[in-house]
């Protein structure tokens, strides 16, 4: 059985957790960061000396960092389906997962805080505006580029779609004005056709701290404290 430390709403918790359970792997959420707290412990340096979400331990091996923990899982149990066996066909997907790390998750994770995790008494309008812009800039590559296949990486859901289908759930449920990208809109809408994506990353995050943390402590019985 897998062993995972993170939480369910944290941004790079979450698609582990849809990628495990795609996988249909047996897994253990060891509750870890923010409320949950155990990161700065000597026990926990050990497993992730970076004192960071998520780690994984499979068997005697342990690894960190979400995009690694995601291609070990899909390479290792999901061959020909998450981890497709064509090279290129992975190469593609990998791309995209290294795209979403550097450039979709940076505008709307900020977009995401500066909205959902600040008070609204304290918005800024005008940065909200300007991350928003940012943020739409990006993601109009990738509705270009699924103007002609239904995933990332082509007909089918792969590992790709992973890191990149967590980003645009935050980035469609924010509030703020968003111009019209129907291809991005399409494969948005094909993903959240999935279970498991309904059941790990369409969560509803609150509209203000106050909320969003009272959700995060309330996803205590989905992991072991």
């Amino acid at each position: 059985m897998l062993e995972i430390w993170g939480r369910p709403y944290s941004s790079n918790v979450i698609p582990v957790l849809w990628a495990v359970n795609e996988l249909r792997c047996e897994y253990r959420l060891q509750l870890a960061g923010g409320s949950f707290g155990k990161l700065n412990t000597d026990d926990y340096a050990r497993i992730n000396p970076n004192r960071m979400i998520p780690s994984l331990k499979d068997g005697n091996f342990y690894l960190w960092e979400s995009h690694a923990i995601i291609r070990y899982v899909c390479s290792r149990y999901g061959k020909g389906t998450l981890w497709p066996e064509d090279e290129k066909i992975r190469a593609i997907a990998d791309q995209w997962m290294d795209w979403s790390a550097n450039c979709a998750f940076p505008p709307v994770i900020q977009l995401f805080f500066a909205t959902v995790r600040t008070e609204p008494n304290l918005r800024d309008q005008s940065k909200i505006n300007s991350l928003r812009d940012e943020a739409v800039i990006i993601l109009k590559l990738l509705d270009e580029h699924l103007k002609k296949q239904k995933f990332v990486a082509g007909d089918y859901f792969t590992m790709g779609d992973i890191p990149l289908g967590c980003v645009v759930y935050r980035y469609f449920n924010v509030d703020v004005i968003r111009p019209k990208l129907p291809h991005l809109q399409g494969w948005y809408d094909r993903l959240s056709r999935r279970p498991e994506y309904q059941k790990h990353v369409m969560r509803f995050f609150g509209t203000n701290p106050t909320e969003w943390h009272e959700l995060e402590k309330a996803c205590r019985s989905e992991g072991i404290l």
